[in-house]
């Protein structure tokens, strides 16, 4: 679907607009996203207004976008660094403050931001149970401290979850520092002042050794000395000398002329042995010559020419950091809903899977051996010949015990519906059956943090462009489960592959990469890689200002060396795309409802003991 005929574009568009004219700055760049809302000196990123624009998401996006644009309007980065404290906390009060003096001068200048920055407020108060708080060592005092200025700044009513964690350290504050809240009003508008006002604050409520030197103390002493300088510079001293190293050499009615001759020669001597070490340095032989700094390491093992424009912006994030704890319980119910249906079959499938281990599990013995558990099995020849030696046997070590999983999953927009709710409901069947045959398994998805370049695409034009930049979009790497995390602790996580916004472009070259080099540092001596994708890789961002083939070249390369080093078994199932063309052990399906089926198969033949089963599994290019 285009991105025109979704409804809330409009109205994105337009507070986008008023943003701009807000903050007053028209080159101000306003983006929407399901990352946490941030912002920078050129740049604001506001949460992400989903289809259905339900009241809520249009009042946070509104406060949200008003809030950034009265700290971008009112806010000096310059006087807010000069006068920043040290330590944490003390930095933390001083933070919350400041954002509460641009939100109270933006009140007073424009009245209509004041109940828009409420709604915010009460957002962030409610998802983080402020109003479920009844102790003040439960309550922030930053947040509390900020809450306050606000509402003595504009004399409006908190929201109920901040009000509360304001009122539980009000008296507190209220008690350190009364007398110096009486200059709140006057303070307001000058932000220089009220950096002094807050910096004396956070010394009544008790954190003054985290403030760090007085900037402005530090101001005088330095102009007193650099006078003091001048002076010495430009007045003659008692000698009558401008320069010491003149009065050194100016004889003293007790030297004798011979021995200011004598000094004269030594100090002459001093400076030609001086540059003659200093000439010995610069003809030091190519060997003895100081170690230049080592180059950086190349950003692909592959492909030593894989360029990456700026990687400042990229990211490896786990899932649940993404969103928080209630909404992927909301989206993992949305996702067990919406494949109900196939729920069964997968798990039949894996029951499947399972039943075919634990067969190899039981038959796993290595017989006649000298000692281990006595063979009950072949007794009778001992009963008929005593002379025969007992036979015991021993429970081998099967291949899979030692064994990691990684499945590693296209996060891209193409795979938005169908495709990406039954890979995440694959994925959780076979995490759970692999962990009942103690196999440890992995769950990693990839995708960008932006349509077009994000972040990284605006520092490429900010700099004019420059040829040939290479990966031009900013990375965004999930880890939906860690080898070692238990499954019931991360059941949720899955549920973030629903949530709106998420998925976007695939560069699976670097995706491939990360996962082979996450898997190669694990202790297990069997490493499975299945890679699930529906397509090439594809950036738009990057491809417009590269060759054509800038990503896929490096897929393949980096295929090639993960096959040629054999650390990582690596196998890979195409949904509707010929992925044979990049992955000599691969499946392609045509149907997504055939993936359930393909990924149980391809681990099963994975883990068979019989080779031929292996060497089939080898040579299977198309599903059946």
């Amino acid at each position: 679907m285009q991105q025109n005929d979704n409804p809330a574009d409009p109205f994105k568009k337009a507070l986008a607009e008023a943003t701009k004219v807000m903050a007053d700055d028209p080159e101000l760049s306003v983006t929407y996203s399901v990352d946490p809302p941030g912002q920078t000196n050129d740049s604001v990123r506001l949460p992400q207004v989903t289809r259905r624009m339900t009241r809520e998401e249009v009042l946070l996006a509104r406060g949200t976008a008003d809030a950034y644009a009265l700290r971008h309007k009112f806010h000096n980065a310059a006087t807010y660094n000069r006068y920043a404290p040290q330590g944490q906390m003390a930095r933390d009060l001083y933070d919350a403050m400041e954002t509460a003096r641009c939100e109270a001068v933006g009140a007073h200048a424009m009245p209509g931001t004041a109940g828009n920055i409420d709604a915010k407020i009460a957002n962030e108060a409610q998802r983080r149970g402020y109003d479920q708080i009844k102790e003040a060592s439960e309550a922030p005092l930053a947040t509390a401290a900020g809450y306050l200025i606000r509402h003595l700044a504009t004399g409006r009513d908190l929201p109920p979850g901040a009000r509360n964690v304001m009122e539980l350290w009000q008296g507190f504050i209220e008690d350190q520092a009364g007398g110096t809240l009486e200059d709140l009003e006057a303070t307001l508008a000058d932000q220089t002042a009220f950096a002094k006002l807050t910096r004396r604050i956070i010394e009544d409520l008790g954190y003054g050794d985290q403030l760090g030197d007085d900037p402005d103390s530090t101001d005088v002493e330095d102009q007193d000395t650099a006078e003091e300088d001048a002076q010495d510079e430009s007045e003659p001293d008692s000698t009558g000398s401008d320069d010491n190293d003149d009065e050194d050499m100016e004889a003293s009615p007790e030297q004798s002329q011979e021995e200011q001759q004598d000094a004269s020669q030594a100090s002459v001597t001093l400076d030609d042995m001086a540059e003659a070490e200093m000439g010995e340095e610069a003809e030091m032989p190519e060997g003895e010559s100081p170690l230049e700094p080592p180059q950086p390491a190349p950003i692909s093992d592959a492909d030593p020419n894989y360029d990456v424009f700026q990687t400042d912006n990229d990211e490896e994030i786990m899932a649940e950091e993404l969103a928080e704890p209630a909404e992927l319980e909301r989206l993992r119910a949305y996702l067990d809903q919406q494949l109900e249906p196939l729920k069964g079959a997968v798990s039949r499938l894996a029951n499947k899977l399972q039943r075919r281990l634990q067969a190899q599990q039981n038959r796993s013995w290595e017989f006649d051996r000298e000692e281990g558990m006595l063979d009950a099995g072949r007794l009778a020849r001992v009963i008929a010949n005593p002379t025969t030696p007992l036979s015991f046997k021993v429970e081998k070590d099967t291949e899979f015990r030692d064994t990691v999983v990684t499945l590693l999953l296209d996060n891209s927009g193409s795979m938005r519906g169908r495709p990406i709710s039954i890979a995440a409901i694959c994925a959780d069947v076979l995490a759970r059956t692999l962990e009942r045959c103690q196999v440890k398994v992995e769950i990693l998805g990839f995708t960008t943090r932006a349509w077009k370049g994000g972040l990284c695409r605006e520092q490429w034009l900010a700099e004019g462009r420059p040829q040939q930049p290479g990966r031009l979009n900013d990375l965004r790497h999930i880890i939906y489960k860690s080898a070692d995390a238990p499954w019931r602790r991360v059941r949720p996580n899955l549920g973030l592959m629903m949530k709106e916004g998420l998925l976007k472009e695939n560069i699976d070259g670097e995706a491939l990469e990360w996962a082979h080099r996450r898997m190669v540092n694990r202790p297990e001596a069997r490493k499975i890689l299945m890679v699930i994708s529906d397509g090439a890789p594809v950036d738009d961002s990057t491809l417009s200002v590269n060759p054509a083939n800038y990503l896929e070249k490096h897929l393949r390369d980096v295929i090639a060396m993960v096959e040629k080093r054999k650390a990582v078994e690596l196998i890979a199932i195409g949904i509707g795309h010929d992925v044979t063309r990049y992955y000599d052990r691969a499946v392609t399906i045509t149907d997504v409802e055939q993936l359930a089926g393909a990924m149980t198969e391809q681990l099963a033949a994975l883990f068979d003991s019989d080779p031929r089963a292996r060497a089939k599994l080898m040579g299977l290019k198309k599903a059946s």
